[in-house]
C-alpha cells in the first residue's frame, strides 16, 4: 500500500470505531440499492413517454 493511500485512507475513517464502519457500510449499501431504483424508474419513465408519444 503506497504512503498516499494510507494518509487517505487514514484522513476518511480517523476517529470511527467498528461499529461506526459497519453502520456506514450498511449505509452506502442501501444508497446503491435507493440509487438503482431510482434508474430503473428513470428507465420505465423515459420508455412510457416514447411509447405515448408515438401514433398508433
Amino acid at each position: 500500500m503506497s504512503d498516499a493511500t494510507y494518509y487517505n485512507w487514514k484522513a476518511k475513517y480517523a476517529g470511527f470505531t467498528v461499529s461506526d464502519l459497519k453502520r456506514l457500510k450498511a449505509l452506502e449499501e442501501e444508497n446503491r440499492w435507493l440509487k438503482q431504483i431510482v434508474a430503473e424508474q428513470a428507465l420505465d419513465n423515459r420508455t412510457l413517454k416514447e411509447l405515448l408519444s408515438k401514433n398508433f
